[in-house]
């Protein structure tokens, strides 16, 4: 079944149509969104992603019905992934929390624009070379394997090759100016770090295009399906890093649910593969007879792997002090980090949730204290935030102190008692 040009021109035009909307009604006011409105567009951007998904099975049929869904739940799980890799630069590049939201639509946008052009070299190529099956399944099985080493935090450089080479080029200050990407400094028009991190985030989602285009060509070749696919994956992506930020270090199985996913598609490449095989060092360049994997197994692995992958990452304590320990590190760096946020509010909520943090490690018992207790830089961290909002809480009590003063001194003249 073809698909029409101007269901082709609707399309694109429904999606620029959302991006335009995010950026008008949310990011151009910076600002950080609660927990609340991160959950709801959230759901209404994965409500809209599954929408259209009954559109394509109303008027596409059963098979790209479901080729969509596997797509969708594909991306969308890879997806999630990246948003490791993006909280990792932020945070190392102390991006203010009100100017995140920016950040992450500059990203998103990037990635459809680099994504669109993958996917048509990708059709292109899957149409006039069978044997781009074997080389998008060897992609996908590396990746799966690569993605079974363990990395910290410090294997993964934030500040990249293409950081490097903008600051030797341009001009570029230390500090942030609100969310503008060039400033005036010492003189001279400069770049912010405001630039340096979308650099970042637009050079790494090159590379993740790499494992998830191949992904998504694994489960369907119809190139609408695997575009709307990735393109609803990426809509609400931004909703979703606010909302689950917290909770990405408690994820601690989710590399390897990925890598068995990436692996399972990438075994269904080659299957596939063989079965339309024309290279001639493979069985005499003869299609081989070997079965292949339907779209139905393929929804249904995809779907069974997250669900485990993901209750077992909730379920387990190490997940849970895994996570509250590295959250209260980084609660820490952000109270600490004079530039993250000026406002009061928002720095009190980041000292109250270091202080949850540490009640759930306490509450996992004596095994998961001593993992704390065996990072002298970390407990050195926790105490310098512990005592710089001592020294604010005391500061704000002497000022409200003067304040109550003066004002009974304005209400009564003369010397006060």
């Amino acid at each position: 079944m073809e698909v029409h040009p101007l269901v082709w021109g609707l399309t694109v035009a429904g999606i620029v149509g959302l991006l335009l909307f995010d950026f008008v009604f949310h990011v151009r006011r910076a600002h950080a969104p609660s927990l609340r409105e991160a959950a709801s567009w959230s759901g209404i951007y994965v409500g809209v992603a599954l929408l259209f998904g009954v559109g394509v099975l109303i008027f596409g049929g059963a098979e790209w019905g479901s080729e969509y869904l596997a797509g969708y739940v594909t991306e969308k799980a890879l997806s999630v992934d990246n948003l490791f890799v993006f909280f990792i630069i932020m945070s190392s590049l102390r991006v203010p929390r009100e100017n995140q939201q920016k950040v992450l639509l500059f990203g998103i946008v990037f990635s459809l624009i680099a994504r669109t052009g993958f996917i048509l070299i990708g059709a292109a190529l899957i149409n006039s070379f069978a044997w781009v099956f074997y080389l998008f399944g060897l992609i996908l099985l590396v990746t799966a394997g690569n993605m079974l080493k363990t990395e910290s935090e410090e294997s993964q450089p934030a500040d990249n090759i293409v950081i490097r080479l903008a600051r030797k080029i341009v001009h570029t200050t230390g500090h942030f100016d609100g969310d503008k990407l060039f400033t005036m400094h010492r003189g001279k028009r400069a770049m912010t770090p405001m630039l340096l991190v979308m650099v970042a985030i637009g050079g790494t989602d090159i590379l993740f295009a790499l494992d998830s285009i191949p992904a998504i060509f694994g489960l369907t070749q119809k190139t609408y399906i695997v575009f709307t696919a990735t393109a609803f994956s990426l809509l609400g992506l931004r909703q979703l890093f606010f909302l689950i930020d917290g909770l990405l270090d408690r994820l601690i199985y989710l590399s390897y649910g990925l890598a068995v996913i990436l692996s399972f598609i990438g075994l269904k490449l080659v299957l596939h593969a063989l079965h339309e095989n024309n290279v001639p060092f493979i069985a005499g360049g003869q299609p081989v007879g070997v079965l292949e994997i339907g779209t139905g197994l393929s929804l249904g692995v995809i779907i069974g792997v997250l669900v485990i992958t993901v209750a077992a990452s909730l379920l387990s304590p190490a997940g849970k002090a895994q996570n509250a320990i590295a959250n209260a590190g980084r609660c820490a760096i952000l109270y600490l980090e004079s530039e993250y946020t000026t406002d009061p509010t928002e720095r009190e909520r980041i000292f109250r949730l270091l202080l949850d943090e540490g009640d759930q490690i306490a509450a996992l018992g004596a095994k998961y204290l001593e993992k704390v207790r065996a990072q002298p830089a970390l407990l050195a961290l926790l105490e310098r935030a512990h005592n710089s909002h001592d020294a604010a809480v005391a500061r704000g009590e002497a000022v409200a102190t003067r304040r109550r003063r003066s004002s009974r001194t304005d209400d009564h003249p003369g010397p006060w008692p």
